[in-house]
């Protein structure tokens, strides 16, 4: 087992990823370290409150230390990692937030996000608009729109049927379009707005 911090900080990631599984202390803080903002980031989407994405993910970092065994070098150990924080923020997100899902079907005629309004947009705007959709209409939206999950995916992760998961994707986009619509939003003072709704 290495010894030094100097020499574990500069192990590739297979490397890094071959301590943590013997229990190297160090190299699980430098795993920590490389990855803990973007998994924050990921809790975030999910969860309001600061304080209950940073509990997620130190949870799900807890669990990607007992689980790194299971780790099977297929796919990028980042989506693996992901994976499970979103697992961890969906639980955090139940006990905090229960969902209400509309479980009527996709509505029709609802066109997807503009290009041209996305492309007005920065990313950080899209995000906190995101974050004030309802709990259902955001977690859906994170998950499809995001994370990559399909409509199937999504309806076991969340125990809703497919149809829901298209219903709520289509009023996220819907509402996300008409907010962008709206004469009132402006990026400039949008961005004096808190994610808390």
């Amino acid at each position: 087992m290495l010894t030094t911090v100097r020499s574990i900080a500069t192990l590739s990631e297979s490397d890094l990823i071959a301590e943590c599984r013997q229990g190297n202390p160090r190299a699980q803080k430098v795993l920590y370290d490389r990855l803990s903002g973007q998994m924050l980031g990921v809790c975030q989407r999910y969860l309001r409150h600061l304080e209950d994405a940073e509990e997620a993910m130190l949870v799900g970092f807890v669990k990607v230390f007992k689980a790194i065994g299971q780790y099977r070098e297929e796919g990028s150990f980042k989506g693996w990692v992901r994976r499970i924080m979103v697992n961890e923020a969906l639980g955090q997100l139940r006990r905090r937030e229960p969902m209400h899902l509309d479980i009527d079907e996709c509505p029709s005629g609802v066109a997807p996000l503009a290009a041209a309004v996305e492309s007005d947009l920065n990313v950080a705007d899209l995000l906190r608009l995101i974050h004030k959709l309802p709990t259902g209409y955001r977690t859906v939206f994170n998950l499809y729109a995001v994370e990559g999950y399909s409509h199937a995916e999504i309806a076991e992760l969340l125990s809703i049927s497919e149809g829901t998961s298209k219903s709520q994707l289509s009023k996220a986009r819907a509402l996300l379009q008409r907010q962008l619509a709206s004469p009132h939003f402006t990026t400039s003072s949008f961005h004096s707005q808190s994610y808390a709704a």
